[in-house]
């Protein structure tokens, strides 16, 4: 169940006229007052021929005429209005049981305490099924006005225990971390204009992008200007950055302006200050473009970067460390979105954009805590080639777990919010884990080896790993695995000490397809072949077999197909 505030209004005979009309596409049938102050006393226009919309206003407005009248100064946005919705699955309610619901939820806001004869007058207003309106004026019978701040909170305190009591649907309780949902201005005006997310979504959207290209506060807004998107920043008298704004352009007012929207209104986390400490407030290099223009290293030192995330994030120092290795991730996982092949930016710009709530929550991020997983977004973002296959591959497998890492650490801090987010977010890199490993998989399968030699490494494979053997040797993409490991030995490696190393990195309890899963690890801690001087030697042997040959050029393959074979341990 779900109770939106509104802003405050001016207008209860407007407001009214809403509630009891026909509403915007005639989806308002039989509206009627299921609750409300003093009930005998309320005309109800929906009920009584006689009574009208003018007589419900002037009742509910009395106290505040009162009030104007005796203190001689006129009371504005009196108005407090709260529609409260259920889920679209739940059951039918009776008018009854929505008038209960409304006067629990009047009471958790402060607007009619329970057993308070001198509270404010309100009325709930049933034209749905599935949902009421509150409208309320804030000026209680004593002349005093309600103590509403806070009043949100309380009022989801309340929708989360009637869920419980009336066998609704369970929402999560917020955290105060969540973004402001549009408003139906905002999503009637994107519709209006024919787009697809509101301007606040949109800008949102356009400012979480722009992190990783900048250091500073100044440059992100620089960088936004250069990009299209208004900016209007605030500033003291000696010019230091206090604040800004943010439009989308073609967002203007009646008066034809530009609409602007505080960093703080667009979301919790990207006001200026804290937007500051994310940029400003890691520990630089002692080279700082030690890493750059080397397009061909910078997805590989992504994946180190993330090594954070072998381990449970709780062995961290402390929270605060923790919640800066998620919030860099998700800057991480940006950053990769923007510079990934063109058939795999759509499933990473969704993860990026879900995995956004998990970002944020009520711990304090030590930014400088996960400076590593920041520079590595910041070196991707100014690359200016795509990675390899293998190496995107190897780096998404490692977005995907420090994905998973991250939701198992909300759900033990009791961030529902943010667990859920990571979820939501693993199911798009999952699909872009596959979809990037493809075609290195089709390649691999070309070359399967001899099967003594895939004997051979499955007797490594028993020996590495034994307690994940049987799923990994049954497992699709196991020849595929076979084959690498057969090009790893060829390449100087030891496919032993190879699978040790790459079961270790993380656990493959929870894999779904383990030998994937280790084919991704073994290409990234693979490439830098180490000597072996029996692969040099068959190297040697392929190449004289091949130098001469009739049909064939003069140049051997990079690594013969089958290693050749070895004494099984």
């Amino acid at each position: 169940m779900i109770a939106a505030i509104k802003p405050s209004g001016a207008n209860t005979r407007g407001l009214l006229a809403y509630l009891y009309g026909p509403g915007r596409h005639d989806e308002h049938t039989d509206p009627h007052i299921v609750a409300g102050f003093a009930m005998l006393a309320v005309p109800d226009p929906g009920r009584d021929e006689n009574a009208t919309l003018t007589q419900l206003a002037r009742y509910l407005d009395e106290p505040v005429r009162l009030r104007n009248s005796e203190f001689g100064k006129k009371i504005t946005g009196h108005v407090w209005h709260c529609p409260v919705r259920a889920a679209p699955e739940d059951r039918h309610l009776s008018d009854a049981e929505w008038g209960e619901i409304a006067q629990r939820i009047v009471a958790a806001a402060g607007i009619a305490p329970e057993g308070d004869d001198l509270a404010c007058r309100w009325i709930a207003v049933r034209h749905a099924d599935d949902h009421i309106h509150i409208l309320a004026t804030t000026v209680r019978e004593d002349g005093r006005r309600p103590k509403l701040h806070d009043s949100g909170i309380r009022v989801g305190d309340a929708c989360r225990e009637i869920e419980k009591d009336y066998g609704l649907r369970r929402l999560k309780k917020g955290d105060g971390t969540g973004t402001r949902a549009p408003t139906q201005a905002e999503m009637h005006k994107a519709q209006r204009l024919g787009w697809e997310q509101t301007s606040r979504e949109w800008l949102q959207d356009r400012i979480r992008a722009a992190i990783p290209h900048a250091r500073t506060a100044e440059e992100l807004l620089a960088y936004l200007e250069a990009d299209g998107i208004a900016v209007k920043a605030r500033r003291g008298p000696s010019g230091d950055l206090l604040g800004y704004a943010a439009g989308r352009p073609g967002d203007l007012n009646e008066d034809g302006e530009q609409v602007f929207h505080p960093g703080g209104k667009i979301a919790p986390d990207l006001t200026l200050p804290k937007l500051q400490g994310r940029l400003e407030g890691g520990q630089p290099e002692e080279h700082p473009t030690a890493r750059r223009n080397q397009p061909a290293t910078a997805w590989h030192q992504a994946t180190e970067a993330l090594d954070t995330f072998r381990t449970d994030l709780t062995d961290l120092t402390d929270d605060t460390h923790a919640q800066a290795h998620i919030t860099a991730l998700g800057e991480l996982l940006e950053a990769t979105a923007q510079n990934a092949p063109t058939h795999l930016r759509a499933e990473l710009q969704a993860a990026s954009q879900v995995f956004a709530r998990a970002q944020r929550s009520q711990i304090r991020a030590e930014n400088r805590a996960a400076h590593a997983i920041r520079q590595a977004a910041r070196d991707i973002v100014h690359t200016a080639t795509g990675p390899d296959g293998s190496a995107l591959a190897a780096l998404i497998a490692a977005l995907l777990w420090a994905g998973i890492i991250a939701g198992r650490w909300h759900e033990a801090k009791g961030n529902a919010h943010q667990a859920d987010a990571a979820r939501q977010a693993l199911h798009h890199l999952q699909t872009a884990a596959e979809q990037a490993l493809t075609p290195t998989l089709v390649v691999l399968e070309q070359r399967q080896p001899r099967e003594q030699t895939r004997r051979t490494l499955a007797h490594d494979v028993r020996a590495a790993v034994p307690d994940q053997a049987e799923r990994i040797l049954t497992d699709p993409s196991w020849p595929a695995l076979a084959a690498l490991l057969a090009d790893a030995e060829a390449g100087g490696h030891q496919p032993h000490q190879l699978l040790t190393e790459a079961a270790a990195q993380r656990e493959l309890g929870t894999a779904r397809q383990p030998a994937r899963v280790l084919i991704t690890r073994l290409q990234h801690t693979s490439r830098n072949p180490s000597p072996n001087p029996r692969a040099e030697a068959a190297r040697r042997r392929t190449t004289a077999s091949w130098t001469g040959q009739p049909g064939h050029g003069t140049q051997p393959p990079t690594a013969p197909a089958t290693p050749p074979n070895r004494p099984r341990r």
